[in-house]
């Protein structure tokens, strides 16, 4: 196996290549939890206006194989979102770029509280999640209510 060569970059919401890796990522969502468990249309474009958040995707040799989000909760708080990888290219480090580069456009904006929120079905995200720092925490908002919600923070310095 060659190594992967991932770069990471902002880019539209509404681009191409990003609604296709949000329908790819809705779709495995589908088929692990029931509609009132999702929550990815909760995040709208003006969330990641300038100043307000970001979408990111990884691309390796130009083809985008992942994904993820970050929006302001506060002044201090962004909630990372939208997080996915291609299932041929996990395992490969996609998901820890992407990852940090959310990281680090959170602290672009000041953030230093990342939280998120995932599913108990999601054996790898929780993974990666922990491996990188985040520890659990009780849900919020309409996560509170989700049996099936994980929520997340790391405190980043």
């Amino acid at each position: 196996m060659r190594d992967l060569s991932v770069s990471i970059a902002a880019e539209p919401f509404d681009s191409d290549d990003a609604r296709r890796l949000i329908a790819a990522l809705d779709a495995g969502l589908a088929e692990l939890y029931p509609p009132e468990q999702r929550f990815g249309p909760n995040l709208k474009a003006e969330h990641l206006a300038e100043g307000h958040g970001t979408f990111l995707v990884a691309r390796d040799e130009g083809r985008a194989v992942g994904c993820g989000a970050i929006r302001l909760l506060d002044s201090t708080t962004a909630e990372a979102k939208r997080m996915y990888v291609e299932p041929d290219q996990r395992g490969k480090g996609v998901g820890w770029a992407v990852l940090a580069g959310l990281e680090a456009a959170a602290k672009q904006l000041g953030v230093r509280r990342l939280v998120l929120e995932t599913g108990i079905y999601q054996h790898a995200a929780l993974s990666l999640y922990r491996c990188a720092g985040f520890t659990q925490v009780d849900c919020w908002g309409e996560y509170a209510s989700s049996p099936t919600s994980i929520c997340l923070e790391k405190q980043l310095v």
